[in-house]
């Protein structure tokens, strides 16, 4: 299985549990400001990354629902910040909800395929815990382009950085699921 057909099948994963919680929940994300969309994956890869220190998880759930709620929420970051936060929830259909996490998807995996053509499937020889890491980082460098309300010098946007997210939580299921080291074999 190449690059491609791993990432689509990562992003099924997380399309089918996205869907399953806009059946139980609506588009309540729609409320959220990309600010709190920044700091919900900064809480999941600071738990990713405080079970990869520690070794051991007291909840009952492990690394992987935390990396599909990574790339879940990027794609609400950026259906955010396309279309501005709403001050209601039923302001989107689950139809529309869904079209627009496909289309994002869809313009993270080109991203992706590009990238990963220039770099050579790099992200390959990298361990599960440097992708955490660079989550991490990509958190930080939002809040800071947050708190310049976006005027920046010379950075990309948010929306870079948002699918940069998805792509790494996307490289670091694809090693969880196919284990393609022995990294993440022992994950």
């Amino acid at each position: 299985m190449n690059t491609e057909q791993q990432f689509r099948q990562v992003m099924a994963e997380c399309r089918t549990l996205f869907a399953k919680k806009l059946h139980d929940y609506g588009a309540a994300w729609r409320i959220m400001r990309p600010s709190s969309i920044t700091d919900q994956i900064y809480i999941k890869a600071n738990r990713i990354r405080s079970i990869e220190t520690k070794g051991v998880a007291l909840v009952d759930e492990g690394i992987r629902p935390e990396f599909v709620g990574i790339v879940n929420y990027a794609i609400i970051g950026l259906i955010q910040l396309e279309l501005g936060f709403s001050e209601v929830v039923d302001d989107m259909s689950a139809d529309e909800a869904l079209a627009a996490y496909d289309r994002w998807a869809d313009t993270s995996l080109n991203l992706m395929l590009r990238k990963n053509h220039d770099y050579d499937e790099a992200w390959r020889g990298m361990r599960v815990s440097s992708y955490t890491d660079l989550i991490l980082m990509k958190i930080f460098r939002t809040k800071q382009i947050e708190s310049l309300s976006g005027a920046t010098l010379v950075s990309e946007g948010i929306d870079a950085n948002y699918m940069d997210m998805m792509n790494y939580a996307v490289f670091g299921l694809i090693k969880l699921t196919f284990g393609d080291d022995e990294e993440s074999q022992a994950s």
